[in-house]
């Protein structure tokens, strides 16, 4: 099942909430990352971060043309999603449930539980220049492609 969030927000395809398939059993739960189930990319890295301090901000930054799906493996912590036009705010805490991401996003990671793990599967292997670090730059070039340059 896939969700997308309320606002539409992305550029390319809207960022959403996609399950990703569980396996459970009296000896615990599996839960299986595959292009094609749920994921529409060839995942081509992946990197988790993990004892992050209590306050921490994490992301502060959007891609050019990566696409990603963002999992909490373990504990809780919020997404908040920026096209240049809206924003939205998802919570992950739940290991079988991600956030696709899309290019043109911008992204910030916050309010991490203690002891959180989060998983990032992403499209492309890492490129600098691929990515915006400056979010003035990020709503100009965003509001360039749609010929919204208010």
């Amino acid at each position: 099942m896939t969700n997308v969030i309320p606002g539409g927000v992305g550029r390319v395809s809207p960022c959403r909430l996609v399950d990703l398939p569980e396996h459970s059993d009296p000896r615990g739960k599996l839960t299986v990352v595959q292009p094609g189930k749920g994921i529409d990319f060839e995942i081509r890295r992946a990197y988790y971060i993990h004892h992050i301090p209590q306050g921490a901000e994490r992301g502060a930054h959007g891609h050019r043309r990566l696409r990603q799906v963002i999992v909490a493996v373990h504990g809780s912590f919020d997404v908040v999603v920026d096209d240049g036009f809206t924003q939205d705010k998802v919570t992950l805490d739940n290991p079988s449930r991600g956030l696709y991401v899309g290019p043109m996003v911008w992204r910030d990671m916050i309010d991490f539980a203690p002891g959180t793990v989060g998983l990032w599967l992403v499209s492309e292997p890492y490129d600098e220049t691929e990515y915006y670090r400056d979010y003035e730059t990020f709503l100009r070039d965003a509001k360039a492609m749609t010929g919204d340059l208010r």
